[in-house]
């Protein structure tokens, strides 16, 4: 049942009437940061008060044509449309933005960040053209919102306005904007073209696939498998999938909050839901199915299969490369591309427990992945450490920030009682229940989960696990196994915090493998090693609000100065807005001289920041502990309800071929 409604404009309106008012509110930062606050808040409640009907079968749409009467395309209309798979999305992204608001003022102040009103006004377009993408009744109405999407978020990924973020919005704008809108707008145009010669030209979307498309595949086959590999790889450019995914880690230029965006909430999980609109709602997975491609030397295969080898490609490869990256934030992106794949990968086998599982994984990514983003951020500024290398101990400065970074680890491992071994679980039973060469995809599953513990672990290590003059940064990919020995003890009369020995027990070791080089392939330094200053009687004063009336500073944030802004201290900046834009060999991170600070939680940081951090993760552990209570998993399963037209009890009884099977009739 559909029905007309004004809801589903208004949830794409709400963000783009707060960027109005962000910049017209540009000399009070409360008041602007207060609209973002206000307008994520708004749109969340506008998209919840949807979902009881959408989940009852009705489809709210807004019609360009039928509202104003105004044609936009000869026969294609502009059309908003609230269904299960685009509530899915907007849920995820409007839940999301509510934290992300919060943790981006904190961040921003925390650095105090140059052009903030730039920063939040993109911010809040962004979530904009992400609702857009997420409500797109049809091809060409995604596709406007899938360029908008990419020109909103040029200025954040180029915040900085250095040559290196430069070069990453250049290249962002290359791969995502041009790239990627022309194989979309392609795969668009070759998709109506096929429906108006079966009679009924459309490229709107339909649960299982659209029906005149099936019709016009049958007759033109070569056409049809064009058009499906043209709007996977469109769609396929912002989930990051190999080789269209060097971008991903160049835009990590960007402010921390950007890359949370990035990662979790807009951009790349906007490519991931392209994809499910492709297999699920355009040519559905019936005709992916029975329009085999034809491959010399092998034989006829489904148009899904070689969709399905290029992702289970790209997660092993990109963990492999993660394992590699010393900066954290690389080491996430790289997290991204491999998580990202895991989507695509469930999607394109077809089965109704793999799509299922590819479905809650994109909220349970988004929770899991930006915990990880704030976590990293946080880090950055209260201490600027950027690096693995330099966290050695940093566990006892910022225990919760670390602990729920464990969380976040834990479930993109696919550890239980997370989101993450929900739907990664889902895809195996999926790709078991296939049979044939599918087994080679849950063998890639289960590779990339070990590739995963691999990456990641090692930061919970070294910052719980490890003293700050003693450790190795990588304890699971150097030799000797387990990292080396020095890394077990500490100097003189103390023990290590891993629970070593005094060094005078200790025997000389000599021979040790040395640490691995940076990404911008700069000697790594230990973390008990902070960077000199280009000029050592540059010392940095906090950043403040002025001086009070007893002479005493204010600072900015709270009474808690970062790390590496105390006064005095070396290798620290007096500038931020220069600090956090370095990211060559002077960079300033690691502990301080001493060691680090004990803090006790929610005192690591302002609560603009630890606030966002503790909600997202407890949200992670919430859709792994109780994800039949978690509304992300009741919509994932209406959705392929939806696509196979069957009652998900019945779906668990039946075979893969006899799912198929019921879709067709």
């Amino acid at each position: 049942m559909t029905e007309a409604s004004v809801l589903p404009l208004a949830a794409v309106l709400v963000s783009a009437v707060a960027m109005v008012l962000i910049i017209a509110s540009y000399r009070y930062p409360n008041v602007r940061e207060g609209w973002s606050v206000l307008a994520a808040l708004a749109k969340f409640g506008i998209v919840l008060s949807m979902l009881p009907g959408v989940m009852d079968g009705t489809v709210y749409y807004w019609s360009l044509s039928e509202s104003l009467g105004v044609e936009f395309l000869a026969g294609i209309d502009f059309v908003l449309r609230a269904d299960p798979l685009g509530m899915l999305f907007a849920m995820l992204d409007s839940f999301l933005w509510i934290f992300t608001s919060f943790y981006a003022a904190g961040y921003m102040r925390g650095l105090d960040e140059h052009a903030q009103t730039r920063f939040f006004a993109s911010f809040a377009a962004s979530l904009s053209t992400a609702i857009g993408i997420a409500f797109a009744g049809n091809l060409v109405t995604i596709f406007l919102f899938y360029e908008l999407l990419s020109l909103v978020t040029y200025p954040l990924v180029a915040h900085n306005e250095d040559d290196e973020a430069r070069i990453a919005g250049r290249k962002y704008l290359t791969y995502t904007f041009f790239g990627g809108g022309v194989f979309l707008l392609a795969g668009t145009v070759m998709t109506y073209w096929l429906t108006q010669q079966a009679g009924d030209p459309t490229v709107a979307f339909e649960a299982g696939g659209i029906e005149a498309l099936a019709t016009a595949a049958q007759a033109d086959p070569a056409i049809a498998q064009a058009a499906f590999y043209l709007l996977i790889a469109g769609f396929g450019v912002k989930a990051a999938v190999m080789p269209l995914h060097s971008w991903l880690a160049d835009a990590m230029v960007a402010p921390t909050p950007v890359s949370g965006l990035l990662h979790a909430v807009a951009v790349v999980k906007s490519g991931a839901f392209g994809v499910a609109r492709v297999i699920l709602e355009v040519f559905g997975p019936g005709l992916i199915h029975d329009l085999p491609l034809s491959v010399p030397g092998i034989g006829e295969v489904g148009l899904n299969v070689p969709v399905a080898i290029l992702a289970a490609f790209t997660l092993t490869a990109a963990s492999i490369i993660a394992m590699r990256k010393d900066h954290l934030k690389r080491r996430l992106a790289f997290s991204t591309t491999a998580q990202l794949s895991y989507i695509v990968l469930g999607l394109s086998m077809l089965h109704p427990y793999a799509i299922l599982g590819a479905l809650f994984h994109i909220p349970a990514h988004a929770f899991g992945k930006l915990t990880l983003f704030f976590c990293a951020g946080a880090v950055h500024v209260e201490t600027h450490t950027d690096y693995v290398s330099e966290m050695a101990g940093i566990g006892k400065r910022m225990p919760l920030t670390m602990s729920a970074f464990a969380i976040g680890a834990a479930g993109m491992a696919g550890m239980p009682l997370i989101a993450g071994f929900v739907s990664k679980f889902y895809m195996l039973i999926g790709s078991g229940s296939v049979g044939g060469g599918y087994w080679i995809f849950a063998s890639a599953l289960i590779v990339s989960g070990i590739l995963n513990i691999a990456y990641l672990w090692p930061v919970v290590y070294t910052a719980f696990f490890e003293s700050e003059d003693r450790h190795d940064a990588k304890p699971l990919l150097e030799f000797p196994p387990g990292g080396k020995r020095e890394s077990y003890f500490a100097d003189e009369e103390d023990v290590a915090t891993d629970g070593g020995s005094p060094s005078g027990d200790r025997p000389h070791d000599e021979g040790q493998p040395q640490p691995a080089d940076r990404d911008d392939e700069s000697e790594a330094k230990g973390a008990g090693t902070p960077a000199e200053p280009e000029d050592a009687d540059e010392r940095g004063e906090p950043e403040t609000n002025g001086e009070s009336d007893d002479g005493k500073f204010e600072y900015a944030v709270d009474q808690y100065p970062s790390d590496a802004d105390i006064p005095g201290t070396p290798g620290t900046h007096d500038d931020h807005a220069d600090d956090h834009h370095d990211h060559g060999d002077h960079h300033h991170g690691g502990a301080p001289p001493g060691g680090w600070e004990r803090h006790k939680p929610f005192v690591e940081s302002t609560w603009l920041m630890m606030f966002p951090i503790t909600v997202i993760a407890v949200g992670a552990v919430t859709l792994g502990v109780i994800p039949d209570y978690a509304i992300f998993l009741d919509l994932a399963t209406y959705i392929v309800e939806t696509v196979f037209g069957v009652e998900f009890a019945e779906l668990r009884e039946m075979g893969w071929p006899e799912a198929l099977e019921v879709m067709e009739e």
